[in-house]
């Protein structure tokens, strides 16, 4: 009787197994069903002003990926931005994420509610409230804003991907290097930076891919910038170029690029 329940036991495991794994694909080709359609755009061969349905397979977009000025410039716009504010966030969010998790100060549990607040906040919360605060300034609403703007909700994101690693950061490590004569500064740059890369690597890519597809936040406080998104948007009511489609391709393989070779990277380490 013993031996019958625990083959049905296993049985039972087996099948919840292969639910769970046929679940799990499931949800990722539901997620990479939209990406595979703008790749396949990318190359029909449209000869209306629309490109929702497929009319053949042409290289033809790809030769002529900068015809467009303005969607071009947008999209020199939202690099520029984009890059810009990775840096700073990544700076800022990696010594945040440090002193949160490694050290205990006054005001640390209000600074961890604040870090989960930004996170929580609604996108149009936070641009209405950015836009008051420039007009309030009387700042000129231009790239500098949008820079601002995007350090300010992908801070949070970098911050806690920082502190996750930071917690499980052994500091028997740090240790043994001081005892070994090693300064404070050599201390974080020869044990604790290497350590903690993979988190900083993977909050930077997380911070870029929330600025370069940011449209809610932006459209509050571009003033007369144009980014990626907002052309987008803007060029639905007469026709969304196959151009959108390949630059959408070579920014979605940029990405999954930098996040392959991150977790090569991180594997090898490990």
């Amino acid at each position: 009787m013993t031996t019958v329940a625990r083959k049905a036991g296993t049985g039972r495991g087996r099948l919840g197994d292969r639910l769970l794994h046929a679940y799990t694909w499931l949800i990722i080709v539901w997620l990479s069903t939209p990406i595979a359609v703008m790749i396949l755009f990318g190359f029909n061969d449209r000869k209306s002003r629309s490109n929702t349905s497929w009319q053949g397979f042409t290289l033809e977009w790809y030769r002529r990926l900068f015809e467009i000025d303005g969607l071009t410039q947008a999209l020199i716009n939202s690099l520029l931005i984009a890059v810009a504010a990775t840096v700073l966030t990544t700076v800022i969010g990696t010594l945040l994420g440090l002193a949160l998790g490694r050290y205990r100060f006054r005001g640390r549990g209000i600074s961890n509610f604040l870090i989960f607040t930004a996170i929580s906040t609604p996108e149009l919360v936070m641009g209405a409230s950015l836009l008051s605060l420039f007009v309030s300034g009387n700042l000129q609403r231009g790239h500098a804003t949008i820079v601002i703007a995007h350090v300010l909700f992908a801070l949070a994101f970098v911050t806690v991907t920082v502190r996750a690693r930071v917690v499980g950061l052994d500091p028997s490590l740090e240790e043994a290097a001081r005892d070994l004569g090693a300064s404070t500064w050599d201390t974080f740059r020869l044990v604790t930076l290497p350590a903690i890369m993979p988190g900083v690597v993977a909050g930077g890519l997380l911070a870029f891919a929330l600025s370069i597809d940011d449209y809610v936040v932006t459209s509050f406080v571009n003033g007369s910038t144009s980014t990626f998104p907002l052309w987008i948007v803007g060029s639905v009511k007469v026709g969304i170029p196959p151009q959108v489609n390949v630059m959408g391709t070579l920014i979605f393989a940029l990405g999954a690029a930098l996040a392959i070779v991150n977790a090569v990277a991180s594997r090898r380490k490990a």
